[in-house]
């Protein structure tokens, strides 16, 4: 059969508040033309991001009635423990209350002035956390990963050329090497399992650690399923598996591919590191069996872990991710090519030839979607990697606007929806103008500067 059928029934509904054109023009100003300022109770499709917006399972809701609150040494921390490292079986498993968390704990523990962390390509958070311990984030995605147009199974592979000359080169400085999985900064686009292991033999080979930025392992694990010869046959819980036995540690958002809305952990294998990060956690998060999460997190990620695995649920998740990319191709808006597992990223440079990058298409393009259809989308581009560690401001390699599309929440209705406001937004594209920043923060400024149209 074609249709694509959600595997699973809505037991409980939450009601979407209709607005208009003029009272959302009205809300964008309040809100300095900055998406992420606006009140959620008045977007009616919220796109912002898939982090931590899943609807969790019923089984999930039951999982939270057996939550232990204990201070220290909770069952539910080591229920939550099982489930993981039926996955991933690292040493060290360290609960935080959100993939940030266990970044700022494991930069701050293994970085420092001078040092350099390799990374097919660094998410914002990822790069500040690494950036404010004054270590240089570099991201060495292959050429590909680079261009939206192009079309290549497995995008987000790490450029081995590269990485190989970095470690001869500056090998002393480099304390480990990282993956993301899937690259959600080039498009959501997967690593293949080749890739991984090569990356790893080269990790060997020079002594360095390999980490993974594993927030969606999953949707990564079904891509090398229906994309990699010789992994057909497998299981998504056992090309996990493999893909973990090849690294020697982790960060995880759980708000991502746990099924969770609050959550996340480090899990590594060396003592010494696990030692260090245990003593920054107990500072900044909690106690090592709780890790600023309660017992009721830890029984939701549990079952999370489980569910995040079947088949069904994947094919699912990717295929109706691809139903909406394939229809905006249709439609001749240009998006990176293949379609990734969470979202769907508009080339705006792309559409949007005749504003100027200092102009942000990217943020011009996701006001308007707003504007128009009450959908909030994020840019990824020069607002966001656009601000240099040294203060000045260069073009992004691309710039995108992402549709990231929350876990179990909406229906095909809703994503017909977006196309139709989409394709009336790409038909009246050579009218948008561009936006200027007139207040920013230091750092990670898309989250809070303020835009004013041109």
């Amino acid at each position: 059969m074609k249709t694509i059928i959600e595997p699973f029934r809505i037991k409980s509904v939450e009601p979407l508040r209709m607005t208009t054109t003029s009272e959302r023009e009205t809300f964008l100003k309040e809100a300095n033309y900055n998406l992420f300022s606006l009140h959620s109770d008045d977007v009616l499709v919220d796109l912002l991001t898939d982090s931590g917006t899943g609807a969790m399972s019923t089984n999930q809701w039951a999982a939270l009635q057996r939550g232990d609150e204990s201070y220290a040494g909770s069952p539910s921390y080591y229920r939550f423990e099982k489930a993981l490292k039926e996955l991933a079986p690292f040493k060290h498993v360290i609960p935080t209350h959100q993939g940030r968390a266990a970044e700022k704990i494991l930069f701050s523990i293994v970085g420092g002035e001078g040092k350099i962390i390799p990374n097919n390509t660094h998410f914002d958070t990822t790069r500040a956390n690494i950036e404010a311990t004054k270590t240089l984030a570099l991201d060495l995605v292959q050429k590909e990963g680079l261009d939206p147009k192009v079309e290549h199974p497995f995008k987000g592979n790490m450029d081995l050329q590269r990485l190989r000359k970095l470690l001869e080169s500056d090998g002393d400085k480099i304390p480990l090497v990282m993956l993301t999985i899937t690259n959600n900064s080039g498009g959501g686009q997967p690593v293949s399992m080749a890739n991984i292991k090569a990356t790893k033999a080269l990790c060997d080979e020079f002594g360095k650690p390999l980490f993974l930025d594993a927030c969606r392992f999953a949707e990564n694990a079904y891509f090398i399923k229906t994309r990699e010869e010789g992994y057909q046959d497998k299981s998504p819980k056992e090309i996990a598996q493999e893909i973990f036995s090849y690294a020697d540690g982790m960060t995880m958002s759980a708000k991502k591919d746990s099924l969770v809305n609050m959550g996340g952990w480090l899990a590594l294998n060396d003592d010494d590191w696990a030692m260090l990060a245990r003593n920054v956690l107990i500072l900044t998060e909690g106690f090592p069996t709780y890790g600023g999460l309660s017992g009721r997190d830890l029984e939701a990620m549990a079952v999370g872990l489980e569910e995040v695995v079947e088949e069904d649920y994947l094919n699912y998740r990717i295929t109706s991710t691809a139903y909406f990319g394939n229809a905006l191709d249709k439609i001749g808006i240009p998006i990176v090519k293949p379609v990734g597992g969470h979202a769907v990223y508009i080339d705006a440079r792309a559409m949007l030839p005749h504003i100027d990058v200092k102009h942000y298409p990217g943020q011009a393009l996701a006001i308007e979607m707003y504007r128009l259809g009450g959908i909030r989308a994020c840019e990824i581009g020069t607002v966001m990697f656009g601000r240099q560690p040294d203060g000045s401001e260069k073009p992004a390699a691309m710039d995108l606007v992402r549709m990231a599309i929350p876990r179990r929440v909406y229906t095909q209705s809703h994503i017909d929806y977006c196309i139709e406001c989409l394709e009336e937004v790409f038909t009246n594209k050579d009218k948008l103008k561009g936006v200027r920043i007139i207040w920013e923060p230091p750092m990670l400024r898309h989250f809070t500067a303020h835009f004013e149209p041109l």
